[in-house]
């Protein structure tokens, strides 16, 4: 059939010469300038030179040539990447030398479609031509030229680079070997005016549907338009009357008031009716102030919630750290395995970490409780110096902890040394080697040990360095208060003189529970210390506290002086039956209110 002879495919019928003529074939070949070979493979003339064999006047192409690019052509996925042989109906195609470069193309135009085809035999006709490249695909135009070349048009893209496929292969009209029925393909991308245009056709169509799809997505995302406010009218000024008077409609009601008074509806007749509507809006702030002051209330209690929990939690806490730093003491430390040493000390750290997060974070809501309370009242010097002294002490204690637990792992690893130096002597020589490693791995833990234990030494020295510092500047801020409160008592006394020249005045001081200016001293101290404690302290630690300033404070002195400022101290009972302690705490804000 005509469809099975124009299929240009690689099992299609040998067409090839009788082989009666030996000879005949291997002039064919040689003019094609291709090793002549017989049908069972082998070559009929062993000497045959390919440079020597090239038909004359039509010379190999060069990719150098000019005009061409250096691009090879593609090759089409459904075609073999070996050439072979190609039988057609009225001619027949031979592949070109595997060992030569492939044949060169120029740049791909944007939506080519059409071909440039050269190196045509004389005698081929526009039937050949559609004979030969229809295989590719549907042929739109064929434009042939008188000098062997012609243009081919397709109908889609990818039919030009099964036509590029063919470059290269030589062409045999029938069986002659004339000049004129051989030749030898080139085909090459063409530039064609109507390939660019309906290139461009489909580009501008592409960019209207992503236009198109943009907008889609644009108007999908886009929020939905207001409702249009309604017009002015004396019913609707009613509806938006009650609708101000509501909680639930009141932005909406708003919003309509404020569009119709920027539209201009207010005049001497609706006046009274914009008026109302105002008062109405100005009556909802005390609402909104009223719904402000119930949320801040609702945030206080869930924050001293939040506090009351946070300080229960870290009284547990305080106490897992014990229990870690009296098992990590020598008398319970060597009693414990190696493995259980690691997760002792590890848990240890572990929670003193946690500890020390949750500290923190309690220490940052009392400094913002602290600072809310200095935009009311001013700060007073000696209370910051006190909150920074204590914070050092504590920082000193911890790092004293930190000290003897390392000096305990400092021991109990001097101990594991001791042992192994014991089992060393008496083990045999084949775990000597062994022995050696772990000694040096026990010594290089050990040096690790000491220089983390001087690094801990120099930070206590400097710690007590700054507490001895913050100690002296105590002292020197209390010195100026006592001058001050000396020059503020003189003068007290030189106007209560002058007073008495002029109005004889009564004198109350015998009535006030503060006799002396010590006591006034005492009274502020303790007041300060009990205010950073707000848990309470027992008598014993607010006397420690207060002998650190003057050892001759007792005591007995101290209870009495606070017993007497009942609105001041109050004194409360904790615990049950052995445990029962006495805490006195700080009531001075409770008892201004009072006295």
């Amino acid at each position: 059939s005509t469809d099975g002879g124009r299929n240009l495919s690689l099992d299609s019928i040998l067409m090839g010469l009788p082989m009666s003529d030996p000879t005949a074939w291997a002039t064919a070949m040689n003019n094609l300038g291709m090793a002549p070979m017989g049908m069972t493979g082998q070559p009929l003339l062993p000497d045959f030179d390919p440079a020597l064999g090239m038909m004359t006047g039509i010379p190999p192409i060069n990719p150098m040539m000019p005009g061409l690019g250096i691009v090879p052509p593609p090759i089409p996925p459904d075609m073999p990447a070996v050439k072979e042989i190609i039988h057609c109906k009225s001619c027949t195609l031979f592949p070109p030398n595997p060992h030569l470069p492939p044949p060169a193309t120029r740049e791909r135009p944007p939506g080519c479609k059409t071909v440039f085809v050269g190196g045509l035999p004389e005698n081929g006709t526009e039937q050949i031509i559609m004979e030969v490249f229809e295989q590719c695909g549907e042929v739109i135009a064929i434009r042939k030229s008188k000098k062997n070349f012609c243009h081919i048009r397709f109908a889609e893209e990818f039919m030009v680079d099964k036509a590029l496929y063919l470059s290269g292969y030589r062409i045999r009209l029938g069986s002659s070997t004339d000049k004129k029925d051989t030749g030898r393909l080139h085909v090459d991308f063409a530039q064609a005016r109507d390939d660019l245009y309906e290139w461009e056709c489909k580009q501008r169509m592409l960019a209207r549907e992503e236009r198109h799809r943009r907008r889609l997505a644009e108007e999908r995302f886009r929020p939905p338009s207001p409702p249009p406010v309604v017009h002015y009218s004396d019913h609707e000024c009613s509806v938006v009357a009650e609708k101000l008077k509501d909680d639930t409609k009141f932005s909406e009601a708003i919003q309509t008031l404020l569009t119709w008074i920027e539209r201009g509806e207010v005049n001497r007749r609706t006046a009274n009716n914009f008026y109302s509507m105002i008062q109405s809006a100005n009556s909802h702030i005390r609402r909104l102030i009223n719904e402000k002051a119930a949320h801040e209330k609702e945030m206080e209690e869930a924050k001293e919630k939040f506090k009351l929990a946070l300080s229960g939690i870290l009284v547990q806490f305080e106490q897992i750290v014990a229990v870690y730093h009296s098992a990590s003491k020598q008398k319970a430390w060597d009693h414990f395995t190696k493995a259980q040493r690691k997760n002792i000390s590890v848990w240890c750290k572990q929670a003193e970490e946690i500890r020390n997060i949750h500290n923190d974070e309690l220490m940052g809501i009392r400094r913002e409780e602290e600072m809310e309370m200095s935009d009311e009242e001013i700060e007073d010097p000696s209370e910051m110096k006190e909150t920074e002294e204590s914070a050092l002490v504590s920082q000193v204690e911890a790092l004293k902890e930190e000290n003897d637990s390392l000096r305990w792992q400092l021991d109990a690893y001097r101990n594991e040394v001791e042992l192994l130096k014991q089992e060393q002597g008496k083990a045999s020589r084949d775990e000597d080697t062994t022995k050696e490693q772990q000694m040096k791995l026990l010594q290089q833990a050990l040096q690790g040990m000491q220089k983390h234990l001087l690094k801990v030494q120099e930070e206590y020295k400097k710690r007590e360095a700054e507490l001895e510092k913050v100690k002296e500047d105590k002292l020197k801020i209390e010195t100026l208060l006592e001058n001050l409160k000396e020059q503020e008592s003189s003068t007290s006394r030189v106007c209560g003189c002058s007073q008495e020249k002029e109005c004889p005045v009564e004198k109350t001081l015998s009535n006030s529970p503060v006799k002396s200016e010590r006591e006034v001293l005492l009274v502020g101290i303790i007041s300060t210390f009990l205010h950073v404690h707000p848990f309470g302290a027992s008598i014993e630690y607010i006397c420690s506290y207060l002998q650190r300033l003057d050892s001759k404070i007792c005591t007995a002195e101290v209870e009495v002086l606070m017993t007497r400022l009942q609105n001041t101290f109050r004194q409360e009972l904790s615990g049950v039956g052995a445990s029962l302690e006495k805490r006195w705490k700080f009531c001075g804000f409770d008892g201004l209110k009072m006295t």
